[in-house]
């Protein structure tokens, strides 16, 4: 069983701790949160939007460039969050900035999302509103 911190924590207190459980959490305000199983509808709405995203990309011209991996953690501007969408779509031509990228697969830089998807369902007010709030933050423009 993995032990939560429980006094607030800083954005790197929160990775260095990340256990490697196949349980996902997330950093609120310097609060771990365990995010939920997602449920089977849940992975099919994720499922049918990364078909479609990468059906788009390749008739953009820009498969290679733009890529959705399978995991990640954003890092708002505050040293009190962390989060991993649902769906991120990074640009390839930029993400060689990201300093913690290639180690920790971390994205702290706006210029490398070119799309963040948050599919709500049980947390949806930290979905529609924290998140939301720190990636206009960030200066992430498409969430």
């Amino acid at each position: 069983m993995v032990q939560a911190l429980t006094e607030p924590v800083t954005f790197d207190d929160f990775i260095e701790w990340y256990p490697d459980t196949g349980v996902r959490y997330e950093l609120h305000d310097g609060i771990i949160v365990e995010m939920p199983k997602p449920t089977g509808k849940h992975s099919n709405v994720t499922g049918f939007l990364i078909e479609e995203l990468v059906l788009t990309i390749i008739q953009m011209g820009k498969r290679g460039i733009w890529t959705i991996p399978r995991e990640s953690i954003v890092k708002p501007s505050n040293e009190k969050s962390g989060y991993e969408p649902d769906i991120i779509v990074l640009n390839q031509e930029v993400i060689n900035t990201e300093p913690r990228w290639e180690s920790e697969s971390i994205v702290e830089n706006a210029q490398s999302v070119k799309l963040i998807i948050e599919v709500v369902s049980t947390n949806w007010r930290d979905d529609y509103y924290k998140k939301r709030a720190d990636y206009e933050e960030m200066g992430i423009f498409e969430y």
